[in-house]
């Protein structure tokens, strides 16, 4: 990489069920590790691409609200990270319409990479993602 981004965002998606009840998560950091922001959520009966895609478009949001103009964007999902690059097709009309959602919000950037990376490097946002639904359940379950 010859640019070296001010900050780094994790994105995740998780879906018990796919579909199933599904939830985002997402950690922004300073180049020195610094976590500048976590942020997660339940958005309902989905499956997990359209929850990857609602991690990267919240974190996008959150990013430009901030003034944040160039990111590293590191994900675990292949799908999404190679239908952004443009080297897979998008079927799915409901993942089109979000990957241009995306698109729209990424082209207001100075600067972005999106990464695929292991699981193992993409841990914390996957936690994030799995307590909000955790949370979720626990709600449920004390009605």
């Amino acid at each position: 990489m010859l640019f070296e981004p001010d900050f780094i965002v994790n994105i995740d998606g998780a879906s018990r069920g796919n579909p199933g009840e599904a939830s985002y998560g997402f950690v922004i950091q300073d180049r020195s590790g610094k976590i500048l922001h976590k942020g997660s959520e339940t958005i309902g009966k989905t499956t997990n691409n359209v929850a990857e895609y609602t991690a990267l478009i919240r974190a996008l949001e959150f990013a430009l609200k901030r003034n944040i103009r160039n990111l590293e964007i590191r994900s675990d999902s292949l799908l999404l990270v190679n239908q952004l690059r443009g080297e897979f097709k998008i079927k799915s009309a409901s993942l089109a319409e979000l990957a241009e959602q995306a698109r729209k919000l990424l082209a207001r950037l100075q600067w972005f990479e999106i990464r695929h990376v292991p699981r193992e490097e993409n841990k914390l946002a996957d936690r994030l993602a799995n307590q909000a639904l955790n949370k979720k359940k626990k709600v449920m379950s004390d009605k």
